[in-house]
């Protein structure tokens, strides 16, 4: 099961993890619920790798306020607890897989 991180979870997370690919989402969202199956993808193929984790912005609208999530899905990779790359909008699992191997092989 994917973890969704809230306020309290979410800092340690990307201290913890060196790559973090966080799926900023909102249950009503049609996109996200599209996107949702392949997130669920990627987190078993990275599984070792990459933490795939997930933030309900209607939850945790203080951290979706921090990184300034406007659109959704919003999906951000962190290297060593810093933002790397994001993305905006349903993207094919092989676009995020592209730009996560990208950071990967560093």
């Amino acid at each position: 099961m994917m973890e969704i991180l809230t306020k309290s979870s979410f800092d340690s997370a990307l201290a913890e993890n060196s790559l973090v690919f966080i799926d900023f989402y909102a249950d009503w969202c049609g996109p996200c619920r599209m996107m949702a199956p392949v997130i669920e993808e990627l987190a078993k193929e990275l599984e070792g790798k990459v933490k795939v984790a997930k933030v309900n912005v209607d939850e945790e609208n203080e951290i979706a306020g921090r990184f300034q999530i406007f659109s959704i899905p919003t999906f951000i990779l962190f290297k060593d607890g810093k933002e790397a790359e994001r993305i905006i909008g349903g993207v094919g699992k092989n676009g995020l897989l592209e730009k996560i191997n990208r950071y990967l092989k560093q």
